[in-house]
């Protein structure tokens, strides 16, 4: 079994590549915790790399940070997270990023279309509006007043 140690504030952003600052934002939103010498001095277990790791990841392919706060509550802050717990949030999150792959699939299946479209007319969109129930009155914001 791997051997855990701590870190300052300085090293974990070293190690990370993350700004002191968003470190300490990061710890403010619950996504990381450090422990407190008697001087008052943060210390990061080990295990807060890895966090920071999904984070960043997280962030990379669009889940926002309070999508990622909510996930990672359900990991423990008191203990390294085991491959079962991050089985779990992965498992959580393959539906939303399925989802979201094929919403990207329909942009660029319809990019040019709705390049062309400029939405002006809400006849057909996929992307925004598959199924409106609107286009029957016809073209145009039907939702704007006077038309």
């Amino acid at each position: 079994m791997a051997s855990h140690f701590y870190l300052s504030i300085g090293e974990l952003a070293d190690r990370s590549g993350i700004a002191q600052s968003a470190l300490r934002f990061y710890e403010q939103k619950g996504l990381i915790f450090a422990e407190r010498t008697p001087g008052n001095q943060r210390r990061y277990h080990s295990s807060m790399l890895r966090r920071i790791s999904l984070v960043r990841v997280a962030q990379s392919v669009g889940f926002t940070l309070e999508e990622i706060t909510a996930e990672l509550a359900a990991l423990p802050m008191d203990r390294v997270a085991t491959q079962k717990d991050w089985q779990r949030l992965a498992e959580r999150w393959q539906a939303e990023l399925t989802a979201r792959l094929a919403r990207l699939q329909s942009l660029k299946d319809n990019l040019t279309g709705c390049i062309g479209c400029g939405c002006l007319s809400m006849e057909k969109c996929q992307l925004f509006n598959p199924e409106d129930s609107l286009c029957a009155e016809g073209k145009g914001p039907r939702r704007i007043a006077g038309y």
